[in-house]
């Protein structure tokens, strides 16, 4: 059967994908920063698409319990080595999971954060109706994403797509404003950040 998820690159990419991601450290910073306003010791937090924990690793202490979930098992393998270390964090718990398929009951969730992985996802509508189940009343989605802004290293990622990387939706600001809107989140929020290998437009929505 073809895998048209990606999975396989990101599984063939973990063990490389800290220091991989490395280059790309100021513009997390800058995004966690951002998510501040929305996370706090009161608040449940799910993150989907967690990678190693680039975000993971920055936010979760801040919150009352964080939830880091990836389809890779390889990530997460490598995200569980980094917590046993310096990265160490009582509230945060790992585990696989399928981000269009997950296992939680209703409304349980005060945030779902999802980095990097709409783009990605040959159906991302399926995460967010996810998503919107998941999250409590008023609940807020904070989706930092690539955007393929003009001016983009089409060469880059043209090298990443040979190596087996997809790209199913290469989506402009507004363009994502407008799909994310179109799945029952009302947009409160929006910044756009310089990053690598593309920019990255931090979207937040509240759910409708």
């Amino acid at each position: 059967m073809t895998d048209n998820t990606n999975k396989g690159f990101w599984e063939r990419m973990a063990r490389i994908y800290t220091a991989f991601m490395s280059k790309n450290d100021t513009a997390y910073r800058q995004i966690c920063k951002l998510s501040e306003q929305y996370i706090d010791s009161e608040k449940s937090v799910l993150e989907l698409a967690c990678g190693t924990g680039q975000i993971t690793f920055l936010m979760a202490g801040k919150s009352g319990s964080w939830e880091a979930k990836d389809y890779s098992e390889n990530m997460i393998i490598e995200a569980e080595k980094r917590n046993q270390g310096e990265h160490k964090c009582e509230q945060l718990r790992f585990c696989v999971q399928d981000a269009t398929n997950l296992t939680y009951e209703d409304e349980k969730f005060d945030v779902v954060v999802i980095a990097n992985a709409l783009h990605i996802m040959p159906q991302p509508e399926k995460a967010l109706k996810e998503i919107h189940r998941v999250l409590k009343k008023d609940g807020i989605l904070f989706a930092p994403t690539f955007v393929y802004k003009k001016g983009y290293s089409k060469f880059l990622i043209w090298l990443m797509e040979k190596a087996g990387f997809k790209t199913y939706h290469k989506w402009q600001n507004e363009e994502l404003k407008e799909y994310v809107g179109s799945e029952g989140f009302q947009v409160v929020g929006a910044a756009l950040i310089k990053g690598k290998p593309l920019s990255e437009y931090v979207l937040v929505g509240k759910k409708e």
